[in-house]
């Protein structure tokens, strides 16, 4: 089982940030995270995610289109 850091520990993005990390539209990361493609923790009304699980999306969507 893979050792993943505290929601405490890592450093938590907004829905904006990671649009504009992958340069995509806000609705497009709330659709990930409707799909269940983008895990995500639920703050209040909005969304934060791990800087890990972002970076983690990504790699794996590079070796898919390779």
């Amino acid at each position: 089982m893979e050792m993943r850091e505290p929601f405490t520990e890592g450093r938590l993005l907004t829905a904006t940030e990671v649009a504009d990390l992958m340069r995509v539209s806000r609705m497009t990361v709330y659709r990930m995270i409707k799909t269940g493609e983008m895990p995500s923790l639920r703050v209040g009304r909005g969304y934060r995610f791990r800087e890990e699980d972002v970076q983690d999306y990504l790699r794996g969507r590079y070796t898919e289109a390779g």
